[in-house]
């Protein structure tokens, strides 16, 4: 069969709005964008259009938005560079997360914990909803910067953003979101929903990989996590990549054109993904159900499966999906998302389902009669 990519939450094909536009600035337009003469010029100009054009589209300044090289580095200025500015000023540099923040997150809370400042982790609910009683509890120990995530990127529940924001802002904390998984999805505005600091990566709406951003709001000090070059506000020394930045912009732009109508597809695809896979899997489990999800996200535990022979057997049959993040490839070990929310016990799989631009109706009819197949085979296999 056609082989059926369904792991965009994972990565995505790169935009042909994307590639167009980048291929200037990876040919014949190669110039350092802090060079002086005309080629550096020109290289300095569209790397600044497309700072202009993606805080445009986040509802921001263009001074507030800071390229890095990808989510990952976001996350990691965003929580270390507050806590080793809180440090330098005399104050708490605590840091805090909900316990289903990206590996990204979760390890930049760690490396601020070495460094000798306290990490704390809030908990979620079964469906993976942050539990707002232990926000406030955190909030009131004054914590240098707490972070939750916008969309969770292996069970698609979304968080209570605005709320979040609003009680740190009347706590006077500095508030982070990993908003990887909500671009192109969901509306993101920081005229709107006063987070302090946002991370983005472009290889997840159909930009390429290797670049992100930091919203940074006017006024919050972060200490850098290399030093060099005065490029980026110091905070992000090294040469740009403006061939990177330049796709970032036109695929954020492509993917906010059709956002509503996008949302909608997926959100049926999925549903009807969902509704399919519970009629024809005995005990299936959908994960975060009850919660408010994201549309392109489908996370599901299957009780008396074996994990590896699931995701083989997919495979084999052309499917790709995941067990969860694509940060954790290689493992079988239960997601420490779906631990949190009482599940991943050692005898049940998990899958993770990403729809995407690409996802078809007709993909999904053929998925529904492929992970049934190969879920009865591996629970033969569990019980051998």
């Amino acid at each position: 069969m056609e082989p059926i990519y369904l792991d965009h939450a994972a990565t995505t094909p790169l935009r042909p709005e994307a590639s167009e536009a980048m291929a200037p600035y990876a040919a014949e337009r190669f110039g350092n964008p802090s060079s002086i003469h005309r080629w550096g010029r020109e290289a300095r100009a569209a790397l600044e259009e497309a700072r202009e054009r993606l805080a445009g589209l986040l509802g921001a300044k263009r001074q507030e938005i800071i390229f890095t090289s990808g989510g990952t580095e976001s996350d990691n200025l965003a929580l270390l560079g507050a806590s080793r500015a809180a440090g330098r000023a005399g104050r708490p540099g605590t840091v805090v997360c909900s316990a289903i923040e990206h590996k990204a997150v979760l390890g930049a809370a760690q490396a601020a914990a070495r460094e000798g400042t306290l990490h704390l982790l809030l908990a979620v609910d079964e469906t993976g909803r942050l539990e707002l009683g232990a926000l406030d509890e955190a909030l009131a120990a004054r914590p240098a910067v707490l972070s939750v995530m916008w969309v969770n990127n292996e069970v698609g529940t979304i968080q209570p953003v605005q709320e979040v924001a609003e009680r740190c802002r009347a706590a006077g904390v500095l508030f982070h979101t990993d908003a990887v998984q909500a671009a192109g999805r969901l509306r993101l505005r920081m005229d709107e929903t006063r987070c302090d600091l946002l991370s983005l990566s472009a290889h997840k709406l159909g930009g390429p990989k290797g670049i992100g951003l930091l919203y940074i709001r006017e006024g919050v000090e972060l200490l850098p996590l290399a030093y060099g070059g005065g490029q980026e506000r110091e905070l992000r020394p090294g040469t740009q990549n403006v061939a990177a930045a330049v796709g970032f912009a036109a695929a954020s732009a492509a993917a906010e054109q059709e956002r509503e109508r996008e949302a909608a597809r997926l959100g049926e695809l999925r549903d009807r993904l969902e509704a399919g896979l519970a009629r024809r899997i005995p005990d299936l489990v959908v994960n975060g159900a009850g919660a408010l999800r994201a549309p392109h996200i489908l996370n599901v535990s299957i009780p008396g499966a074996d994990q590896e022979a699931l995701l083989v057997g997919l495979d084999l049959e052309g499917l790709a999906v995941s067990s969860g993040s694509a940060c954790l490839s290689g493992t079988v070990k239960p997601s420490h998302v779906l631990l949190a929310m009482g599940r991943g016990a050692e005898n049940e799989a998990s899958i993770r389902v990403s729809l995407g631009r690409t996802t078809t109706a007709a993909a999904i009819g053929r998925v529904l009669e492929v992970i049934p197949a190969v879920v009865e085979r591996s629970r033969a296999l569990a019980h051998q």
